[in-house]
């Protein structure tokens, strides 16, 4: 059933596929009841082999695990390459004004996550400070990009140790592109879904280069009820494709009180996505 989480908010879906297994990683939306601002001190971890029963792991990483960061747990991105997992996230930095990326990493997929570069990845003086919801891709030929941001999209090459840049930072025009970005590739085509407008839906591009051009599909996900954002992830597991997001949908749930769900998520024959429906069973319905 949806939300597939009922003891704690969570935000932010990301997800790795191992060994049989699947890991969720999720915000924790700690706010007082009632409030209108974020409180996100660190990450959860789940993991599951049905995507029914979830067992909750300790929590593999905080915001201030970044010593150069002063708190806000925002969304991130685990991946895994070769026998390491990388955690790319987005925290505010302690020393310069506005968001930064830092990326930790693990020989382990429930962590613990440990700084791996001491300083940010990408730093507010690299952008305008709007450094939010990094999405990276290991690409078939082993290059590796990441994208993110808030109002402008952001995208660079990553180096082979997955934790310098390699390229320029460049920039992608999105139509309404709020923040949320989520990059997957499937049959040579590559897609990019992100949040859409404000409440936000999540749209989608395609393109067949990964740096473009990209061609607007539309939407792929309607405003999550009850919640103002929502942030995309897709996960091909065990011949199927799943759709996970957040909505407010828990008792007491709202904008600053997420809860992560799952939906199934169907391709079209000409490779574009079918609009996602969103269910209160869930992939158990």
């Amino acid at each position: 059933m949806n939300p597939i989480i009922q003891h704690k908010f969570t935000a932010d879906p990301t997800v790795v596929a191992h060994h049989d297994t699947v890991y969720l990683y999720t915000g924790h939306d700690e706010a007082p009841a009632d409030s209108s601002v974020y409180v996100m001190k660190d990450w959860l971890c789940f993991s599951s082999t049905d995507l029914l029963n979830w067992k909750e792991h300790p929590s593999p990483l905080k915001a201030t695990d970044f010593a150069w960061a002063k708190g806000d747990a925002y969304a991130s991105k685990v991946i895994q390459h070769g026998q390491k997992f990388y955690w790319y996230a987005a925290v505010t930095h302690a020393d310069i004004d506005g968001k930064a990326i830092g990326v930790a990493q693990s020989e382990n997929p429930t962590g613990p996550f440990t700084d791996a570069r001491g300083s940010a990845l990408i730093s507010p003086l690299d952008t305008n400070g709007s450094n939010f919801d990094p999405t990276v891709l290991l690409d078939d030929d082993d290059r590796v990009y990441i994208f993110w941001g808030k109002e402008q999209c952001y995208y660079a090459e990553l180096k082979e140790n997955m934790i310098e840049l390699q390229s320029p930072i460049r920039t992608i025009q999105l139509p309404e592109f709020q923040e949320g970005a989520h990059i997957h590739k499937r049959n040579g085509w590559y897609y990019l879904s992100y949040g859409y407008g404000f409440p936000e839906k999540v749209a989608y591009m395609m393109s067949r280069n990964i740096h473009g051009p990209w061609e607007f599909k539309g939407i792929l996900n309607e405003i999550a009820g009850n919640c103002e954002t929502n942030r995309p992830a897709i996960l091909d597991f065990q011949g199927k494709t799943y759709f996970f997001y957040h909505n407010g949908g828990l008792e007491k749930g709202g904008s600053h009180h997420r809860s992560v769900c799952i939906d199934a998520l169907y391709y079209n024959e000409d490779d574009t996505m079918q609009r996602v429906v969103m269910t209160s069973e869930g992939i158990s319905g």
